[in-house]
């Protein structure tokens, strides 16, 4: 497999997640400093231009939620997705929240021109961006951790998800120290070989 992926965004959840779950991955970085998601040879692997793409057996998957899904089906030994349906989706509903609105909040903040034209509209959006990030981290504090991670004592596809979309909290004009849950949630993460691994090759700021 190959992970296509750039350092602290969102294609970092897949990375932590290959790590978790033990499988074998080549990392391969995408520069987005020299726009190269939106050159030819990768938009022959992603033509959306984003991250991450993974490559498996001569197949491209895109979107992170995917990705995360076909790793924890690849290695079920992991348990990266509870056994019990209403577990399963209520997992799912924390990673669709983050990734449907947190991650959209965060992207206001240098990704305008995907909404709009007008640099006005672009800085609005902007200045927006730390009380969207705050409401989503009161969220996330008040509704999505059962415990040190989503599920409680147990770690899943949610949590390298949610660790990423935190991660961008403290740049967005949000203290994670406000939030007590979250905080205990970040400390467990970087306790985790995952983390570690992706932090010691670069892939995390």
């Amino acid at each position: 497999m190959q992970l296509y992926y750039t350092p602290g965004t969102i294609s970092i959840a897949v990375a932590i997640t290959l790590e978790e779950a033990g499988l074998d991955y080549t990392p391969v970085k995408v520069d987005f400093a020299e726009a190269e998601q939106i050159k030819a040879p990768y938009l022959a692997k992603n033509p959306k231009g984003r991250v991450p793409t993974l490559e498996v057996q001569g197949q491209l998957l895109t979107e992170t939620g995917a990705l995360l899904d076909y790793i924890a089906a690849s290695a079920p030994q992991a348990g990266l997705v509870p056994a019990n349906p209403l577990d399963a989706a209520r997992m799912r509903s924390v990673m669709y929240y983050v990734a449907s609105t947190m991650h959209v909040n965060h992207a206001h903040k240098m990704r305008g021109s995907r909404w709009a034209d007008q640099q006005s509209s672009h800085d609005d959006m902007t200045a927006k961006v730390p009380q969207t990030m705050a409401a989503s981290a009161q969220y996330i504090e008040d509704h999505a951790l059962q415990g040190p991670f989503v599920m409680g004592d147990t770690l899943s596809l949610a949590d390298p998800y949610l660790f990423v979309t935190c991660n961008w909290l403290k740049g967005d004009g949000v203290d994670p120290a406000n939030y007590p849950r979250i905080s205990a949630f970040m400390a467990a993460m970087e306790g985790r070989a995952s983390v570690k691994a992706v932090r010691a090759n670069g892939m995390l700021p």
